[in-house]
């Protein structure tokens, strides 16, 4: 089973890192392999948020997402994303904000990093509410019992989630996002109401996404019923079963390749400590991307949400964790290690947590 979830995986990095060595040498083959590392580490919550959706959706969908998906994924945020924030902040047209990407890679670097606070601001809000919306809801698992007893109490308040990130954005936008230093260092800028419309629009994105995701999700099992009970039809009728799919399997892929692309800016903005040739990036982080697809499908096929309860826990942890490192990083500058570190260890807590509940449960005889 290893290899059949990860064997498209090993294939792309062996790909991938044979033909960074030929186009770039073994320096480009080290920076390729480096930056795969680096979106692993910082993307290992994701993978688990996103078991927890793709656990819901039929194999057809679970295959759709790690093919179709890691091609939006790699192409869309890993490559395409970056050269479309430099041409919206630098008013270029999309031709020549690829030119400036490939012929003047320290200028498209500078751009990309004054567009920053932006990207941050809105990748900041969307995560801090996935957060939010997770610890204010109230579920028979706890982990940390005495925080999230009294903040489920708190969630019984259908709104509270928006009114907290909306707060949190105004302290935001008065206090970090006035006197952001300058991308040469020299001077500071006033990004206070950049961060204010960027959050904003990572709030509503989040709740317009979240709500016609929502929507479909409550409509699934509905909708599932009525697909098995064709597919028995079919299958009735000529002795071939039919794959199950849905308006709902179709809009959870939609919500999935959103939340992907929320993880996908610290990763993205980290890779330029590291390079600022966005083919060198996007090969890199796209491997990256491709194993955190393939652990996504193995976390479902195990079921290891299910042995394993707290770890969807210490994922939303990290993710709050990250939506407040984003939105620190708007004014401060802070280490990749650290904040892939910080996710890391709160879902290998949670795990060990999860172990310990297990084998008390064993012991006891539940």
């Amino acid at each position: 089973m290893l290899l059949k979830t990860f064997g498209w995986s090993f294939a792309v990095t062996a790909a991938g890192l044979a033909l960074a060595g030929v186009l770039w040498g073994w320096q480009g083959l080290a920076i390729v392999a480096i930056l795969s590392v680096l979106e692993i580490s910082l993307s290992f919550d994701n993978a688990v948020i996103n078991a927890g959706i793709l656990r819901k959706m039929n194999p057809f969908w679970q295959r759709i997402f790690l093919t179709v998906g890691i091609l939006i994924a790699v192409f869309g945020m890993r490559l395409v994303f970056p050269v479309l924030i430099v041409a919206i902040t630098a008013k270029l047209g999309p031709i020549e904000a690829v030119k400036v990407a490939v012929q003047d890679p320290d200028r498209y670097e500078s751009l990309v990093t004054s567009a920053h606070p932006a990207i941050a601001a809105f990748g900041g809000m969307f995560l801090l509410m996935i957060f939010l919306d997770f610890i204010f809801e109230d579920r028979d698992i706890k982990w940390l019992e005495w925080l999230e007893k009294p903040l489920a109490r708190l969630g019984k308040l259908e709104t509270l989630s928006t009114v907290v990130s909306l707060v949190v954005l105004i302290v935001v936008a008065s206090t970090l996002a006035t006197g952001v230093p300058l991308h040469d260092g020299e001077g500071t800028v006033d990004k206070a109401a950049t961060v204010l419309l960027s959050g904003i629009g990572g709030l509503v994105t989040y709740l317009v996404v979240g709500g016609i995701s929502g929507f479909f999700e409550d409509r699934l099992e509905h909708d599932e019923e009525i697909e098995k009970a064709e597919e028995a039809a079919e299958k009735r009728k000529n002795g071939s079963a039919v794959g199950l799919a849905g308006k709902a399997a179709f809009s959870l892929f939609l919500y999935l390749e959103v939340i992907d692309a929320s993880f996908s800016f610290d990763g993205v903005i980290g890779a330029f400590a590291i390079t600022n040739d966005i083919f060198v990036m996007a090969l890199g982080l796209g491997i990256g991307a491709m194993y955190i697809r393939s652990l996504t499908v193995f976390l479902v096929r195990k079921g290891t949400l299910d042995d394993y309860v707290y770890l969807e826990h210490g994922a939303h942890y990290a993710i709050g964790a990250l939506a407040v490192i984003l939105l620190i990083t708007i004014k401060y500058e802070i280490n990749e290690v650290i904040t892939g570190g910080i996710g890391v260890l709160l879902i290998a807590l949670s795990f060990a947590s999860s172990v310990v509940r297990n084998r008390k449960e064993i012991s006891s005889g539940v």
